[in-house]
């Protein structure tokens, strides 16, 4: 027996093409401009905003700034690969962004010590220099210090 967990090889894409709409637009745009948005419903700022809301249906509303920071609400550890976000060992993570409701699925950075982690842990968004309006813009979340 060893020490090693059971892993297995992964690839995290949504491979489809789509048009964006007025709402997904400005929510991308924000991202090369260094803001996350999100959108009005009944039942509050849904981030990242979609068209309608998942759970009536209902066309949703305003887009509105949220903040860049949030509370980890569910991660688990991964090896650093070639071409992921961060260049070593990280958490891919469900971050809930302070005054939303719903979660963004993005990296965690937490040094490369998975003992920084927890469920609960306060991040927040490191931009990159570069920005085109895609989710990558985030290059990943760091420890809220």
């Amino acid at each position: 027996m060893t020490a090693d967990s059971l892993s297995a090889p992964y690839t995290v894409e949504f491979p489809f093409e789509r048009t964006v709409g007025p709402k997904i637009g400005t929510f991308l745009g924000g991202l090369r401009d260094g803001q996350l948005y999100g959108v009005r419903t009944a039942r509050g700022v849904l981030c990242a905003p979609l068209e309608f809301e998942p759970e009536t249906g209902a066309e949703t509303g305003e887009l509105v700034p949220v903040a860049n920071t949030g509370t980890v609400t569910s991660w688990t550890w991964v090896r650093s690969r070639p071409g992921d976000p961060v260049p070593h060992d990280f958490a891919w993570a469900l971050i809930a962004i302070d005054g939303t409701i719903g979660a963004l699925f993005h990296a965690v950075d937490a040094g490369g010590d998975s003992g920084r982690m927890a469920t609960g842990m306060r991040v927040r968004a490191r931009w990159r220099a570069e920005r085109v309006g895609q989710l990558s813009d985030i290059e990943c979340f760091e420890v809220a210090s």
